[in-house]
This record gives structure tokens, C-alpha cells and sequence, in this order.
């Protein structure tokens, strides 16, 4: 059994052929060894609120999740317009505001919107990008049907799964590899290092310093961001290791201060900086906006970048695709219901059983309703708070989310699944094939969070 049910889609055709030659036995001998990998190497999260595992691994499955060639350019395509569009949504807002004007989105939606950063008002970014490393959740229903679920444009995680999954796999059975042809991941940290380069500031002479600032190793994806360092050869910081001095961003090292021209943070808006944001921040670096502000340092994301991930914004991407791209998005968004919209709010309320109910600020599957798999208790519950605080809710529709055989307890099974392709934006959009695939590993779920009990899977676009 290979856990494909009836039908087998043509890219999966030599997978399913290898699954029928092994043994589930085999498979979860290669499954042990892969997780003994991953211990060696570190790959861990960190569970906030979790008193038994404070740290764990994600649950790597072996059987890889696979995309056609045809099938990646159309999701490219559909993921370049997407970034692009949001990028210009975000210059807009932060400057002359069109799309408020022309009456294409509601003005109280940006401005009163707690991602929203007035601070940016006027400052032009380098290169006018604001986002430069988002991760796009798709999910698949039908055999040409994909949709965006949503958009990551703040401080988007994963990606060193992406690229540790994909040498495990190598690692593991390098005969499928020979086998299949399976484009590769593995220049993204160099992608990485070039979009950061293209976007330093204006009149820098040199080969600009990089920096990846983390809010330490409690963080719950501190491995990823000592990996993309030690990847890209720049150091890793912590807010206690940088100075703002004469105008400019140091970092304190043992022969003596060395400036910083790109910063790529990933810790919240809040705390970047404790004179202007959040006083009590001890995670950011005191005046580092006024450096930004002076277009001494890149601070990749941008301050209010939150703003084009906001899911109350959500709702309008095909809106703003069109506005500023000039044509219908590619990809489409999943049908929603803005529970700040009257009709809306009235058919969720009636209808929650049958829906995802979410927090418009909730992520990493906290703060959400999956009607069918709900009880009474739950879905009441919600609907008082949905009820109390609407502006706060979306809703959208159960999808018949896609599935590939995954190994489970009782066997090789399908579970849903989705996939976070993570898309580069500087001075060209550079996208690496494939992705980070999440699976939920629990039968029936539809949530693929690591938090929730999801685990991962290596993705492979093959190639023409």
C-alpha cells in the first residue's frame, strides 16, 4: 500500500513505484535515522508555554511532496505578481495612500491597523521594497487549483527546514535523486546573501556588512537564524552586540567597532528600537530608527511590512493586485468573510460548524476555529468572541485541502498538506524551486502548524 487511494498524478508516478518496493519497515528504520540527523545537527523549535519539551523537533515524513515543472511556472508567476503588488501596496500606504483615494480599500482598515507604522510615513526604503523575504502559504484543492492562504511578510520562518529536508533526503536515498530530475534548493542562502547586498544603502563604496539580529537562542526559531548566518558567512547579533554611533549602526567585536549597512532582524516591530518603539524592549538597539530614518542601515523586512500580511487586509489582495499590477491575480485568494462587513458577520455567526473562524492578528495556528472538527463548547465560545469583537474575525470555507502518503503510526496514509515557497525581493524577484510542505500528521486535520503537531516533508519541483 503507497497511500496514493485511487489515482496516482503522473510527477508522482517513479515515487509510487519506489513505495511499492519498500517496506514500511525500511521506511521507518531511514524515518529513525533522519531524526537522529536532525538531534545531531540541532534542528529544533522552541515551544512558548510547553512545561514537558520546551524544545522539539518537527517531524520530518520521508516521502517527498511533489510539483510538475508546468506546474511551478504557473506558481511563480502567480507568486512574482503577488510580491510585487505588495511591495507597491506598501510604498502607497506609507506615502500618497492612491488605493485609500480611489476607494478600492477602506481607510480605517490601513490606518487604524495595529501593524500599521506611522513612523514610515514618507520614508522611502532602498529600492522601494519594504518586504524582501516572504513566505506565501498555498494550498492545493484540484488538480490545476491553488490558492494563496496567506501572505508572510514580517519575519516569515521555515526555510532552513526547506533546505535541511532536502539534504536529508539526499543524504538518504541518493538513488532518487539520480532517478528523478528534482530541481535544486540549496542556492537559496546565496540568493539570500545577493537580494540582502542589492538593497544597502545609497553611496556605500564598499562591500557591504550583513548582520542577522535574533532575539537570542529562546527564541523559537533561533536555529534557523544562527543557520542562515553561518550559510550566508555574516555574523549573528543580538541587540546587546550593536551601538548606534556618529550617525551610524555598529557592531561591538574584539578590534573594535565594525559599521552595519544591512540588518536582517527577526524580532517584531516592537522591539527593534526602544526610543521609538516599545520603551521596555531590552531585544532591540536604542536609535536605530533614526539611522534607518537617514538611510544609514537596511533593515530587512521593513518596519510596518505586518501591514500587507494583516488578514483583515487579506481580503482586498485581489483588489490590490489589480490596482497596481494592472491585471487579475494569477493566484487566487481562498473565499473570505471579513466579519466587519454586516452580511458577512451575520452568515459566519450561522454558520460557524462549517467554518475556519480566525484571529485577523493570530498565526502559527493559535487563535483559530476549524468548525467541522469543533465541539458545541468550542464553536460557542467563539462565537460570543466574534460577536463581541467582529473586526476582529475572518472566516473562510473548509477546503478539500490536497494529500500525499505520509508515514504515520498505522502505516503509509494521505494527510493535507500545504506549501510555503519563500520568494526573495530586491533588485529582481528570486524565488528557489519549491518550498517548505507542511502536513498535518493527524488524520482528517487541516492544520499543518509545527505548534499544532504538523510536520514537514521535502518538496520537489521536477524539471522539463
Amino acid at each position: 500500500m503507497n497511500g496514493f487511494g485511487q489515482g496516482i498524478r503522473e510527477p508522482y508516478a517513479a515515487v509510487a513505484n519506489w513505495l511499492d518496493a519498500l517496506r514500511v519497515e525500511d521506511l521507518r528504520k531511514k524515518s529513525a535515522e533522519a531524526e537522529l540527523l536532525f538531534r545531531r545537527t540541532g534542528i529544533t523549535f522552541n515551544v512558548y508555554g510547553d512545561t514537558e519539551a520546551s524544545e522539539r523537533l518537527i517531524p520530518f515524513d520521508m516521502i517527498p511532496r511533489i510539483i510538475s515543472a508546468a506546474e511551478w511556472r504557473r506558481l511563480s508567476a502567480g507568486i512574482e505578481q503577488r510580491v510585487k503588488a505588495l511591495n507597491a501596496f506598501m510604498y502607497d500606504i506609507y506615502h500618497r495612500q492612491e488605493i485609500i483615494k480611489a476607494g478600492r480599500i477602506p481607510a480605517e482598515l490601513v490606518v487604524q491597523n495595529s501593524a500599521f507604522v506611522p513612523e514610515m510615513i514618507g520614508l522611502d526604503p532602498a529600492l522601494g521594497i519594504y518586504s524582501h523575504i516572504i513566505g506565501v502559504d498555498i494550498v492545493r484543492t484540484g488538480e490545476n487549483d491553488f490558492y494563496v492562504l496567506e501572505d508572510n511578510t514580517r519575519t516569515p520562518s521555515g526555510v532552513s527546514y526547506m533546505l535541511e529536508n532536502r539534504e536529508t533526503m539526499m543524504h538518504m536515498f541518493p538513488n532518487l535523486f539520480a532517478e528523478n530530475r528534482v530541481a535544486p534548493v540549496e542556492t537559496y542562502p546565496d540568493k539570500l546573501r545577493k537580494t540582502l547586498e542589492s538593497v544597502t544603502p545609497r553611496n556605500l563604496d564598499n562591500e557591504p556588512v550583513i548582520a542577522v539580529l535574533t532575539p537570542g537562542q529562546y527564541n523559537s526559531a533561533y536555529y534557523e537564524h544562527a543557520f542562515l548566518a553561518d550559510q550566508m558567512g555574516v555574523e549573528l547579533v543580538e541587540g546587546p552586540d550593536l551601538v548606534v554611533q556618529n550617525g551610524v549602526l555598529n557592531m561591538k567585536t574584539t578590534q573594535g567597532l565594525c559599521r552595519v549597512d544591512v540588518l536582517y532582524r527577526r524580532i517584531d516591530d516592537d522591539f527593534l528600537d526602544p526610543l521609538t518603539f516599545d520603551p521596555s524592549s531590552v531585544l532591540g538597539v536604542p536609535g536605530l530608527f533614526d539611522v534607518y530614518r537617514a538611510g544609514n542601515v537596511t533593515i530587512v523586512n521593513a518596519p510596518g511590512a505586518g501591514i500587507a500580511d494583516d488578514k483583515a487586509i487579506y481580503c482586498y489582495i485581489p483588489e490590490i493586485i489589480e490596482f497596481y499590477m494592472g491585471r487579475p491575480p494569477i493566484l487566487q485568494n481562498v473565499p473570505t468573510y471579513n466579519c466587519r462587513k454586516t452580511d458577512s458577520l451575520k452568515y459566519v455567526i450561522e454558520h460557524m460548524p462549517e467554518l475556519v473562524v480566525k484571529e485577523v492578528h493570530g498565526s502559527g495556528g493559535y487563535g483559530m476555529l476549524v468548525g467541522p472538527t469543533a465541539t458545541r463548547e468550542e464553536i460557542e465560545d467563539f462565537r460570543a468572541r466574534v460577536k463581541a469583537r467582529p473586526e476582529n474575525y475572518i472566516a473562510q470555507p473548509t477546503l478539500a485541502l490536497s494529500t500525499c502518503p505520509t508515514l504515520v503510526e498505522e502505516g503509509i496514509a494521505p494527510r493535507h498538506l500545504d506549501l510555503r515557497p519563500f520568494v526573495l525581493v530586491g533588485d529582481e524577484v528570486r524565488l528557489v524551486p519549491g518550498g517548505l510542505t507542511r502536513v498535518a500528521l493527524r488524520k482528517g486535520s487541516l492544520v499543518v502548524n509545527s505548534s499544532q503537531g504538523g510536520g514537514t516533508k521535502d518538496t520537489w519541483v521536477l524539471q522539463d
